[in-house]
């Protein structure tokens, strides 16, 4: 769906049922068709990159605590993050060479590539939120202060049958997350506003789009303006 200079009744209509979920949720599943051509070469990509020894991947450290390899003491949660992921170049300067010094293009393009596909999905939803407040004179701004954040995570099978808490509870500090879990294994739980937590279990082709918590102040302010 892409917003229209002219009045489309459709886009007034979905804009509104975002805006509407994320009020009450904070959070809602969009399905993305382009995402089923990525999901497996992602997926490989990022098998790649996490059957790497431990001492491998610890060489990847950056001053940004937010870009750079992180694992937990019990192995269970490792994650890579980095920023400016939309452009090959970036990740293949921080992040791949550090891991194959012989190199490997094509971990660099796959996971651009990915990125640029929920960098679109993104301002698209930026998009709806403001003209729902309209307040879409704001975008350039909003967009120009975003940065294309990519966080590849793993979580490892624990050594028991009873369930297992991945990482603490906790609340993204980001404008706007959007999660893919690229297999089939589920886990992710969000608390609603009665207090209580859903089972989220998205589709095979869809992100699940959450504000962060920067974008709650930014929701203050634009009310302050309405």
């Amino acid at each position: 769906m892409k917003p229209s200079t002219s009045y489309n009744p459709e886009w007034d209509l979905l804009k509104f049922q975002v805006r509407e979920a994320l009020e009450e949720y904070g959070c809602f599943e969009a399905s993305f068709d382009q995402l089923l051509e990525l999901r497996q070469p992602v997926l490989e990509a990022l098998e790649q990159l996490f059957d790497l020894p431990l001492q491998t991947k610890q060489l990847c450290v950056s001053d940004k605590p937010s870009s750079a390899y992180h694992g937990s003491p019990s192995r269970l949660y490792e994650s890579i993050s980095t920023d400016d992921a939309h452009i090959a170049e970036n990740i293949e300067q921080c992040v791949t060479t550090t891991l194959w010094p012989q190199g490997n293009i094509s971990f660099s393009k796959t996971l651009a590539s990915f990125t640029q596909l929920a960098s679109g999905l993104e301002k698209t939803i930026l998009r709806m939120i403001l003209e729902s407040f309209g307040l879409e004179k704001y975008m350039d701004e909003l967009l120009d202060s975003t940065n294309n954040h990519l966080r590849a995570m793993k979580y490892g099978r624990p050594n028991t049958s009873e369930p297992t808490l991945g990482i603490p509870v906790h609340c993204d500090y980001t404008t706007m997350t959007l999660l893919c879990q690229l297999n089939e294994v589920q886990g992710l739980e969000i608390l609603n506003k009665k207090g209580e937590w859903m089972n989220i279990n998205p589709s095979p082709n869809s992100f699940v789009v959450m504000l962060g918590e920067s974008f709650s102040v930014s929701h203050l302010f634009i009310n302050s303006l309405t």
